[in-house]
């Protein structure tokens, strides 16, 4: 699967769960703070990731998405490609 229809899925699948229009699912969007995702809105999203791309998402991986922007920015996991992250 190309990496744009696999972006494309993941926007559709956030949107839907968030009860967002899709284009308000950016790329440099956080999921708590941007798109006003709950704990359970991450596990439902995770879940649904997870099946649609018959794939499993480590723990560790699934903390960092509901962790604020700044902490991952100065842990260097914000995924950013600044600088401030390298």
């Amino acid at each position: 699967m190309a990496p744009e229809e696999i972006a494309r899925k993941v926007k559709g699948t956030i949107a839907d769960r968030l009860g967002l229009p899709e284009n308000e699912v950016l790329p440099a969007a956080t999921l708590v703070e941007d798109l006003g995702a709950d704990s359970l809105d991450i596990v439902e999203l995770v879940m649904a990731i997870e099946e649609q791309f018959e794939v499993e998402i480590p723990d560790d991986e699934v903390q960092k998405l509901s962790e604020p922007r700044r902490s991952r920015a100065r842990s260097g996991t914000c995924g950013a490609s600044r600088s401030c992250c390298r």
